[in-house]
């Protein structure tokens, strides 16, 4: 689930299927929503002319550093320390854009960092925030949080078979002394689930699950979505990089539900147009395996690219043809059918300011 630094030796990610995917041009305006340390961004700028913009956002300051030291004497570029799901937000996106990258999960940087509290394999603090200066900690949350919360949290985050076991050992722990370092947590988890014949440490999926809450992950990842679409120009490109089947199931739902009618239901008399606004751009894509022999991190990585319809010729769509003055003709659904498939409400608890779920 990591983005890799570009100057470690290797390239982000997906690199080269991003910047096909996202079709730079040289004058439009593009945001990299997960900066990171730069490389998909990097890979950006260098195909954008002096009228070309790059937009650049993160929850972490340190990669706001990054940004600041290595592009902020760039005029194309602008920064904005913040959630992605906060994109349309900020004002330097009011013009609209050409193209969105999501990069989704925790950095590499972030996880190699002990400090950072992301990794069962290194000992830290138990923090695990992307952006340390806001909201609780994971120590904070499991010394204060209810079991059936805690039980709640690793099954529908990290789909933890053992989630209720796992809940009670925390419990049972913090009476004694809180919780307050990486390795006690992983080692409590390894003693209470039996590691059988899996691969994996058995604190991989409570880790996951702990941080995808922490940080509002998928509930950002709904809203920034949303954002990403209503700030896209007609012919704009949006590019969403996954590392888990919850992420990536968000994303293949968003394209779904706006690029495909519901399926009709010919008993009912009353009907409603139905106008798609997203083109899905291929379908989910894997890292080749050059890609997989130098980084295995990529291993679990997937891509999905779609492009705005309607409207005006946006930059980027000139070989389809989509997006032009006539927008794509609207369909007929009945309104029961449509009502099958509204736009969600986030379907995942967050934590709640200054406290617990």
């Amino acid at each position: 689930m990591e983005r890799i630094h570009a100057r470690s030796g290797h390239l982000p990610v997906m690199y080269r299927q991003v910047l096909e995917g996202l079709r730079v041009h040289g004058n439009g305006a593009y945001l990299d929503g997960t900066f990171g340390r730069g490389g998909h961004a990097r890979g950006v700028l260098s195909q954008l002319q002096a009228g070309g913009r790059l937009l650049v956002m993160d929850k972490d300051p340190e990669a706001i550093a990054v940004a600041e030291r290595e592009f902020g004497a760039d005029p194309r570029v602008s920064i904005h320390r913040g959630s992605f799901a906060e994109l349309a937000h900020w004002d330097a996106t009011a013009a609209g854009l050409d193209g969105v990258l999501l990069d989704l999960g925790v950095s590499s940087p972030q996880l190699d960092v002990a400090e950072r509290g992301f990794s069962f394999g290194k000992d830290g603090p138990l923090d695990m925030r992307m952006d340390p200066d806001s909201g609780q900690s994971a120590a904070q949350w499991l010394n204060s949080a209810a079991e059936k919360d805690i039980a709640d949290v690793l099954w529908t985050y990290g789909e933890e078979r053992q989630s209720r076991r796992i809940a009670r050992a925390i419990l049972a722990r913090r009476t004694a002394a809180p919780l307050a370092r990486t390795a006690e947590l992983a080692e409590l988890i390894a003693q209470a689930v039996p590691r059988g014949d899996q691969k994996i440490h058995p604190a991989t999926r409570s880790f996951q699950a702990i941080r995808i809450f922490i940080n509002r992950e998928l509930a950002d990842l709904e809203t920034g979505l949303d954002a990403a679409l209503a700030r896209l120009k007609p012919g704009g490109r949006l590019a969403v990089i996954s590392f888990h089947s919850l992420e990536d199931r968000i994303v293949k739902q968003f394209i779904v539900r706006h690029s495909k009618a519901p399926p009709a239901n010919r008993r009912m008399p009353v009907e409603i147009a139905f106008t798609p606004t997203l083109l899905a751009v291929g379908g989910a894509q894997k890292a080749d395996d050059e890609e997989l022999a130098g980084n295995p991190r990529a291993r679990s990585a997937v891509l999905r690219v779609a492009e705005k319809l309607g409207g005006e010729p946006g930059i980027g769509n000139g070989e389809s043809g989509i997006g032009r003055a006539q927008a794509a003709p609207a369909r007929t659904f009945s309104a029961q059918a449509l009502s099958r498939f509204p736009i969600p409400h986030s379907r995942f608890p967050a934590p709640a300011p200054g406290g617990a779920a």
